[in-house]
């Protein structure tokens, strides 16, 4: 069972018991307040599907849309198509295109039902600048192979693990990303936020992994970025600084980690600037805006929107393939060798005797 996460810090004690959908008010130093519990769930993909024309639909093509794919585009006959599973029957059959076969089951997803809800418009993409609703790469067609080969790699497991530096970063339950940011959006499942603001900083807690951005807030846009550390420093999450522009709070991201930067659901390079805003369009909608320049990767600078809407609070999330299942990976990855090694013999004799 999924249970309610506590506290992660002595900065949220005082606010966690504190609903979103009750902080249309001010804080006491006069700035909109963020403090709550949110969500930004949807089944909007960041870049438009080929078959939307338009980044806005009415309700009855977004329920058309939402019926038909799920998040990133994939078709949602392959959730539908994944039952719960039965642990008395054994294990599932190898193979095919079934993603109860090749992850969960249906009970785990949760990308929602609709598109998003973004002021009151429902959106085909998150991208919105460019028109088209496409990520403006100086080479997709490469930038497409390398998501394709790191998806298969995602799918089937096949990589050579020499060790546990190799998996992937959500294999080793370091960073989810697409949750966590910069540009942060929804995905698979695990979609809810704590914000916990206060006069010098903005702490913004992701369910998934429990990964926590704690923000420095500073006078101007100007001391901001100043406060950048050296470029030597890449963290996790990358060097985030913030200000106040008006009622709209900004965070600025620089020096990416490289790694999270190369299995982003976009990339980013060390050199790349994210920005993104944060404004109350309500008491039930924080609009979200970021933009991404970054001139290893994009031919122009481009932007996303989307919104978060209350959420009644978060769950713990436990993630074990970095934990016990790492030793399961490597294991695996160890049989398969002296599997193939003890092959080898086996394969020269059947070559000489076919001479």
């Amino acid at each position: 069972m999924r249970m309610l996460k506590p506290a992660l810090a002595v900065l949220a004690i005082a606010t966690m018991a504190t609903p979103a959908m009750a902080q249309g008010s001010r804080t006491s130093d006069g700035k909109p307040d963020f403090t709550g519990f949110w969500t930004n769930i949807s089944l909007t993909p960041l870049q438009r599907a080929p078959a939307n024309k338009t980044l806005v639909v009415n309700e009855e093509d977004a329920k058309r849309i939402a019926g038909g794919y799920a998040i990133g585009g994939i078709k949602e006959e392959g959730y539908k198509g994944s039952t719960y599973s039965d642990p008395t029957k054994g294990a599932p059959p190898k193979g095919g295109e079934d993603f109860g076969v090749q992850a969960y089951d249906n009970f785990w997803w949760d990308s929602g039902s609709k598109l998003a809800l973004v002021k009151g418009q429902y959106r085909t993409s998150y991208i919105v600048e460019p028109a088209n609703g496409q990520a403006p790469y100086i080479d997709p067609v490469g930038e497409a192979k390398k998501r394709a080969d790191r998806r298969k790699i995602y799918e089937t497991g096949i990589d050579n693990y020499d060790g546990p530096e190799v998996p992937t970063l959500g294999e080793r339950c370091i960073v989810f990303s697409s949750r966590s940011g910069p540009g942060m959006m929804s995905s698979a499942y695990n979609n809810n936020y704590q914000f916990v603001q206060t006069p010098t900083h903005m702490m913004i807690v992701t369910e998934q992994v429990h990964d926590v951005r704690v923000v420095p807030i500073f006078a101007s846009a100007d001391k901001a970025r100043a406060g950048h550390k050296p470029s030597v420093i890449q963290p996790w999450f990358g060097d985030t600084v913030g200000w106040w522009d008006g009622d709209t709070f900004v965070m600025e991201t620089t020096n990416v980690n490289p790694e999270q930067g190369e299995s982003h659901p976009f990339s980013i390079s060390p050199k790349g600037i994210v920005t993104e805003r944060f404004t109350r369009a309500g008491d039930k909608e924080i609009f979200y805006e970021f933009s991404v320049n970054d001139p290893t990767y994009y031919t122009q600078p481009w932007k996303a929107e989307l919104s978060f809407y209350p959420s009644q609070g978060m769950y713990e999330y436990a993630c074990h393939e970095g934990n016990y299942g790492m030793h399961g990976i490597l294991a695996g990855a160890r049989e398969d060798e002296r599997r193939a090694e003890a092959a080898k013999p086996a394969r020269a004799k059947s070559a000489k005797g076919g001479q």
